[in-house]
């Protein structure tokens, strides 16, 4: 779900929830306007494991512990159901399923969502108060929520919210994860992608979560041949793609041809066979779509290519010309390419001209239904998900007590502060300013543990281990715990007692 009108809308909403994002940090153009939001006189709110630096500047932080987003919203909606802070034309009229998860968030009591959440009963009640009672109540959601188990099930929680008290109605209401879908109207994929040369041939898709066990996988029937060969551009998977140990290996397969094109030597790079110079953007023609606003963007080359780098479109039309792929399409520029990019309703003209143009959206583009679902309803029974619910840690004292009394730490990994996940590493000044990886530990989990502010400690589970110093924080009261790890950060958290 987003709202059309991306970010510049939260200048005129009353409230604002940043939920597992921190916005300072890695959403700049949004906290722009939420700063115009709180000079105007609107309440932010943060809701995230640490304290960050967006948390120190909302009016409220709610430190929940990690893992624990969708209790909350299920708690909250207990709490929106109770005093009646609901919008019943709006549920009648736009949601299908809403009986069924009214039932399930009446078990979720102010009590049980707080001895889950590792907050205060009255900080549930009081949030809830606030969503339910202040319009126009935005939320903004981030990333962060979505890794860690049941992340995708906090997610739909939460982005049911705005129906129940009816925020779609107004454009500085409803909620933004990410506007990157509403650009599928206007893409002309298919001129791009030209699915029609396929022919009756269907290339599998690896997905890039699970490249560490692909790229280890023998051919079979229900895998298909055995992955030989592999062109790597605009990413790093080796630092980026989950169980890194998995991938690396899969890497370092001695029978694995290997291309990157790329402006350094990454992690991935190490592994190539061939390293092909790519351009930045400085130096090559784009369009651009986003996942924070509804604008395309042109990027237009400030430069030309320098050296023997080439843009990612040069070197797949000299590669399709050398494996003797004649269809026209194979030889099209990079203006032509970037002309067929959007539908007709895109002006390029305009594009080339001003540099943007605005998607053709309403301002409240769900203030009557228009869901993009097949009723135009906002399916809360989804089909083949069902009702959304909590799914606790893998780890938690909910899933797994005796792992829970193992490892009572929750580790989390918010970005450092001054990379780009695995981008700007290299550079050394910006390495210098971040300084070497930490773990971020709160003061009662280092004590009983014997950890000193810079002692050398090491971080562990069964499925890895690192070593690095531990800095020592008061942060966020009695039971919590941060970490900052290996150019980027992790964070640590102890559950209280009461749930162990």
């Amino acid at each position: 779900m987003a709202r059309s009108a991306c970010t510049a809308h939260y200048a005129q909403s009353k409230l604002i929830l940043i939920w597992g994002s921190n916005s300072i940090a890695s959403n700049l153009h949004f906290w722009t306007f939420a700063q115009e939001a709180k000079r105007n006189g609107a309440k932010l709110v943060c809701i995230d494991p640490r304290k960050t630096e967006t948390a120190d500047k909302c009016h409220q932080h709610i430190a929940l512990l990690p893992g624990t987003d969708g209790a909350l919203a299920l708690g909250l909606m207990h709490e929106l159901i109770v005093n009646d802070w609901l919008d019943h034309d709006y549920i009648a009229r736009h949601t299908e399923g809403w009986p069924a998860l009214r039932e399930r968030a009446m078990a979720w009591t102010p009590e049980r969502t707080a001895e889950v959440c590792g907050i205060s009963a009255d900080e549930v009640r009081a949030l809830a108060r606030d969503y339910g009672t202040t319009k126009p109540a935005a939320i903004r959601l981030n990333y962060g929520m979505q890794r860690a188990h049941g992340g995708g099930n906090a997610v739909r929680l939460v982005a049911v919210l705005p129906c129940p008290v009816g925020a779609w109605r107004e454009p500085a209401g409803g909620m933004l994860l990410s506007s990157s879908g509403w650009f599928k109207r206007f893409r002309n994929d298919a001129a791009l992608q030209r699915p029609d040369l396929l022919g009756a041939r269907r290339p599998r898709t690896i997905n890039m979560s699970t490249i560490g066990d692909d790229l280890l996988r023998e051919s079979s029937p229900a895998f298909g041949p055995k992955i030989e060969a592999l062109v790597v551009y605009n990413s790093n998977p080796v630092a980026v793609a989950p169980e890194s140990r998995k991938v690396v290996k899969g890497f370092a397969r001695d029978d694995l041809f290997t291309v990157v094109l790329d402006h350094f030597l990454t992690d991935t790079a190490d592994h190539a066979d061939y390293v092909l110079p790519a351009t930045t953007q400085l130096e090559h023609l784009d369009v651009h779509t986003s996942y924070g606003h509804t604008y395309t963007l042109i990027n237009e080359p400030a430069l030309a290519p320098l050296g023997r780098a080439k843009p990612n479109t040069q070197i797949f039309r000299e590669l399709a010309a050398a494996m003797g792929f004649d269809e026209p399409c194979f030889r099209d520029d990079d203006e032509t390419l970037a002309r067929q990019a959007f539908s007709a309703e895109i002006d390029f003209e305009a594009l080339r001209r001003d540099g943007w143009v605005k998607l053709p959206l309403p301002e409240a583009p769900f203030a009557e239904g228009g869901f993009l679902t097949p009723s135009g309803n906002c399916l809360i029974d989804a089909p083949g998900l069902g009702v959304p619910h909590f799914v606790p840690n893998h780890e938690s004292p909910l899933s797994a007590p005796e792992l829970a009394a193992r490892y009572p730490l929750a580790m989390i990994s918010p970005p450092a502060r001054n990379f780009l996940n695995s981008t700007f590493v290299n550079v050394k000044s910006l390495r210098d300013i971040e300084g070497e990886p930490l773990v971020e530990i709160h003061a009662a989990d280092a004590a009983p543990r014997g950890i000193a502010d810079g002692s050398v400690v090491r971080v562990f589970n069964d499925r890895g281990s690192y070593v690095c110093k531990a800095k020592v924080s008061a942060g966020r009261g009695p039971a919590w715990s941060t970490a900052w790890a290996c150019g980027g950060a992790s964070s640590a958290w102890r559950a209280p007692t009461s749930t162990n």
